[in-house]
This record gives structure tokens, sequence and C-alpha cells, in this order.
């Protein structure tokens, strides 16, 4: 057959297959009324915190990706096998892989317009923000649907009927959602949970996606993760390819458990080497990682570097003597009053906080001198003192790590400066305010 016959023929194919999904009510309800349903459990959960969901759009992408790949995808095939559809497929002058690579294809963009919907339904329900690295968190939910859909295709060729399906794809999607990492975010997870996960495909997507939708540095440092996904999906979609069936009814080769055995060890093959390489520390809960910080690490951090408080970066004024507060009372009633410094999340407050004081400097306010001094003393008056100081170790230790605020409106500010240049400036004053405290640095 030519080229061209053969294309057309492939491309009609495609639009075959995208019909009869869309006429599968589950394959629909796993692809697309799944996800919109954890949406709103996830956003009556977190809808409080700031910005709402942008946390937890790695774990929600996962879902997605996950019920229509490793649910939606093997219940239409399956589905499709018991109509007799695949065994009219067998008499086509196709090979195999081809007629297989449609069927994937044609899934990609129902799971890909299921993420675009979720990325959409959580911007006009709960105002989240949109990806901040749109093309990159485009590239990770290819590698997430690719390791996926390799997994849905085992599944598919090892169900018997659409029920098993269910079963089997059960066996995957409810271990990730509890002890994955997915449902359950791995801060929340005990340790041995958290190993675990590291053996799972699901952590690896959600730090992938989360890399992608709200990372400071994108996918600059998620080769392993990439690689990871990519292994597991080969090694899946190898065996899929390997046990499939076109006829209902027609049994495995005893070769099944060799295949089953090899996709199962390119788990365990991951996992050893994320552990063998360190990858798998405990994940402290953001609430409780400042709590962490040792004396060693405080005692190792360096003041040569910050600039002087009268110079143009990071200007702080010296304390204020009696009446000279009376001038900017005003001005700490709002901050006192201002809701991302009232986070239950001490670390997350004062990471707020120094953004004040920063985004003051960047944006070279006429009093920045004198509001990195009323940032200063309102941590003070929140914090006891070892608090504290941990809570600027952290932010110090961690510059990534959080959300800072760079729009403030409601405090005078019109001006928004970008993430990156806060997040450094928040480290500066959160070492200025840590010298103070240690009595490395004088007034």
């Amino acid at each position: 057959m030519n080229a061209g016959p053969r294309l057309r023929g492939l491309g009609r194919h495609f639009l075959l297959t995208l019909q009869l999904n869309f006429r599968s009510p589950q394959a629909l309800g796993y692809g697309y009324l799944m996800p919109v349903f954890f949406l709103l459990a996830f956003g009556s959960v977190f809808r409080g915190d700031m910005p709402p969901l942008l946390a937890q759009m790695g774990q929600l992408l996962t879902i997605t990706i996950l019920g229509g790949a490793c649910l939606g995808l093997p219940t239409a095939f399956v589905a499709e096998r018991e109509r007799g559809v695949w065994r009219r497929y067998r008499l086509l002058p196709v090979p195999t892989a081809q007629l297989v690579a449609g069927t994937l294809l044609a899934r990609l963009v129902i799971v890909g317009s299921a993420v675009l919907l979720q990325i959409l339904l959580a911007r006009l329900i709960y105002h989240t923000p949109l990806p901040l690295h749109p093309a990159q968190t485009g590239l990770a939910l290819l590698f997430v649907a690719f390791s996926f859909l390799g997994l849905g295709l085992l599944v598919a060729a090892l169900a018997d009927d659409v029920p098993a399906v269910q079963a089997l794809g059960q066996c995957l999607f409810l271990p990730m959602i509890m002890i994955g990492g997915v449902g359950v975010p791995l801060a929340a997870l005990p340790v041995w949970a958290q190993r675990v996960a590291g053996f799972m495909p699901g952590r690896y997507a959600v730090e992938v996606l989360d890399a992608g939708v709200s990372g400071t540095d994108g996918l600059r440092h998620a080769g392993f993760s990439l690689a990871a996904l990519v292994v597991i999906g080969v090694a899946a979609g190898l065996a899929g390819t390997k046990l499939f069936r076109w006829e209902a009814g027609r049994r495995i080769g005893t070769s099944a458990t060799v295949w089953i055995a090899a996709a199962l060890f390119s788990w365990v093959a991951v996992g050893l080497t994320a552990t063998l390489t360190g990858r798998l520390e405990p994940v402290l809960p953001a609430g409780a990682a400042w709590q962490a910080v040792t004396d060693e690490q405080m005692a190792q951090i360096t003041y040569d570097d910050l600039p002087g408080d009268n110079e143009l970066v990071t200007r702080l004024a010296p304390p204020f003597r009696a009446g000279d507060a009376q001038r900017f009372e005003e001005f700490i009633a709002k901050l006192r009053a201002w809701p991302p410094g009232q986070v239950d999340d001490p670390g997350q407050s004062v990471r707020n906080l120094l953004s004040v004081a920063a985004v003051a400097d960047i944006t070279a306010d006429l009093h920045e001198a004198e509001i990195g001094r009323i940032v200063f003393n309102e941590l003070q008056a929140r914090h006891r003192g070892a608090e504290l100081r941990k809570l600027l170790v952290w932010v110090i230790l961690s510059p990534d790590a959080g959300t800072v605020v760079n729009q403030i409106p409601e405090l005078g500010f019109r001006r928004k400066p970008a993430e990156p240049l806060v997040r450094e400036r928040c480290v500066l004053y959160a070492k200025k305010y840590l010298g103070r405290l240690l009595g490395k640095l004088h007034d």
C-alpha cells in the first residue's frame, strides 16, 4: 500500500477511534467527570491557600491523566474488542503497531483536552494562576501521558472484559492515590510511604508537572523524574504490545508472566536507583520544614555578601526612636491586617512579610528603608526569638520553597516585580534580620 492511502486510512481510523471513545459513557466518566470531581474536592479543602490550588495542580493533573490513560483507555479498548471491532481491524493490511498507535493518539487528544479543561476550571472557579512555564508544562504532560498510556495498554491487554479493566485499573489507581504522592501530598505521608512512593510513577508525574506549573526553574532539575517516566512507560507499553489480543475470549499465553514481571521490574529499578542516589529523602510538610533547621546550619550562614543598609539594594532604616513609628501608623495597621501575613503556616507567613520589604525595595518606594524596619519589627512581635531565627534560616536555605507575593496593591505598591527578584531580596532581608538577632550585625 502506498504511503498516501495508508496515511488517509490511519487518519480515518484516528477519527473513528475518537468517535468510539466519545460513545463510551465509562470512558468519558474516567476522562472528564472524575477529574472535575477531584478538582471540586481539592478546591473545598485547599481553596484558602495563597494562591488557591496552585500547590495541588501537579496532583490534580496527574489524576486527570491517570484516570484517562489507565482507566479510560483500557475501558474503551476492551469494550471495542468485545464488540468485535478489533477482530475486523485484523483484516486490514495495516501493521498492528500503527492501529494501536492511532488508538493511543486518540486517547492522548482526550487526555490533553481533559487537562486543559482542568486548568481552565481551576482558573475560573478558584482563580488559580495559569502554568508559569506553559511550554514546559506541555512537555511534562507528554512524558506523563506516555508513561500512563503504556500502563493503560498493558491493562487493556490483560483484562478479559470491562469489569476486569476496572479491577486492574484500580490496582494501579488506588495505591498511587493513597501512598504514591498523587492524592495525598508526599509531605503528609509517613516516611515509609514516601519511600514506597519512590517506586511508583505517580510521584515522578507530580514532580514534573509541579515543576512546569509553578517551579521557579521549570524542568531544569527534573531529568531523573522524566527518565523514570520514560522507563516505566516503555516497559509497560512493550509488555502491552506483546500481550495484545485481537478477539474477546482469547487467552493470553504463558509468556504473560514474563512480560508482566518485566513491566514491574521497571518500577523496582526506578525506585532502587532513586534510593541509591539519595532522591528519596523524607519530605517535610511546608509548615514544619523550618523546625528541622539546626544550629550548625545557622552557624554556616555568612553575611559578607550583604549590601549596606544605606545602599541602593535592601535599604534598612535604624531602629525607630520614640514617636518615629507614628508617621507610619496607617501602613503598620494595614500590614498587621494583611491576610497573606496571617496564614497558618509560619514559614509561609514569614516569607510573605519578607516579600513586603522586598517589593518596597525593588520598586524604590520612598519609604523602602522604613518599611524594611517595620517588617522586622512585625516579625519580632509575632514570633519568639528562637522560632524567628529558625524561620529566617529556612528562608535563606530554601529560597525556592513556598511562594512569594510580588503584587501588593492593598499596601500601596502598584508595580509587580518579577518573582525571582523578590525571592532574591527576601533572602537578603532575611540575612539582615537574622544577623541582628544573632548579634552578627549591628544597627
